[in-house]
């Protein structure tokens, strides 16, 4: 269960550390949004925060600072044409 203090979750993919939960960050999360899920990402999801004893919501935010921080910028069009 987490508590506002430091959790470590490590999340694997094919034996591999894809990131880790580390729960300090959002602490103060705050701003309630609501978001639609398809039933198969929101069984995965559920069942990924059973597993690791975080809350659902913690994990929604970790995931999504993981895929912000590590998107690819898309290239640039050349302007000078």
């Amino acid at each position: 269960m987490y508590i506002f203090g430091i959790l470590n979750v490590n999340l694997l993919v094919g034996g591999s550390v894809l990131f880790q939960v580390v729960g300090r960050e959002f602490g103060g999360a705050n701003i309630p949004r609501t978001i639609r899920f398809t039933d198969a990402l929101y069984d995965e999801l559920r069942e990924v925060s059973s597993e690791k004893g975080i809350s659902f919501n913690l994990l929604v935010l970790q995931c999504c600072r993981y895929a912000l921080d590590d998107r690819e910028e898309p290239a640039k069009k050349d302007s000078s044409r």
